[in-house]
């Protein structure tokens, strides 16, 4: 019984430090038109990782179906 205990503990112990934690994050995006470029960031904030990148997917594709040229964003 103890050991079943000990191994129960120590897996939410290994489980706790795998999993993400929400965060802060910032997406960095740039577009480039003609021979000029202008860079504009966007705070994400309390994200999961994951999350976050979607969200900053989402500003680059935003981006690019309204303002000329082409704009890449990344965190």
């Amino acid at each position: 019984m103890k050991k079943t205990r000990i191994v129960t503990a120590l897996a939410l112990l290994g489980f706790a430090a795998f999993t993400s934690c929400k965060k802060n994050y910032t997406c960095t995006c740039t577009t480039v038109i003609g021979t000029g470029s202008v860079n504009v960031t966007h705070s994400i904030n309390n994200a999961y990782p994951g999350d976050a990148k979607k969200s900053c997917n989402n500003y680059q594709d935003q981006a690019n179906n309204t303002l000329p040229g082409g704009t890449t964003c990344h965190l």
